[in-house]
């Protein structure tokens, strides 16, 4: 399965761990994750180097050549927020999960579109079984 991976990068890192954990074991499943280097700590310079034209048009053919989504959204992020919505606008299968308690936007819990799956996990083993099930599953 090839799965578009995302979190955020300039919005906050606080759930890095979580990041690499989930990434971590959706490639151990054999999925393939473009994204995958979001999930580093060196993701921010890294970055740095490509253009926001060249992340844009990167990132959009990767989410057209994806088969689904998974977005950890416990830290508000535009991109994050962009690329659900653009993947919801061309039929992809989403994820978002975010950490409980974490203040989400109401327009992805109030989403009713039915390739949209909302997920709350109380620790980082919770929220890669949550994102290696919804892998399997599709």
């Amino acid at each position: 399965m090839n799965i578009y991976f995302a979190c955020s990068i300039t919005g906050g890192r606080e759930f890095e761990p979580v990041y690499q954990a989930i990434v971590a074991a959706l490639e151990a499943q054999g999925h393939i994750i473009p994204t995958s280097h979001l999930a580093s700590s060196e993701v921010v310079g890294l970055d740095k180097i490509v253009t926001p034209q060249e992340i844009y048009q990167r990132d959009i053919q990767w989410l057209d050549q994806a088969d689904m989504v998974i977005a950890e959204v416990s830290t508000p992020s535009h991109g994050v927020g962009y690329e659900t919505a653009y993947a919801l606008s061309i039929g992809k299968p989403v994820l978002c999960l975010y950490q409980q308690g974490q203040a989400v936007s109401k327009m992805l819990t109030g989403n009713t579109n039915a390739f949209i799956h909302i997920k709350t996990y109380d620790t980082k083993e919770k929220a890669v079984e949550i994102a290696c099930m919804f892998a399997s599953q599709k």
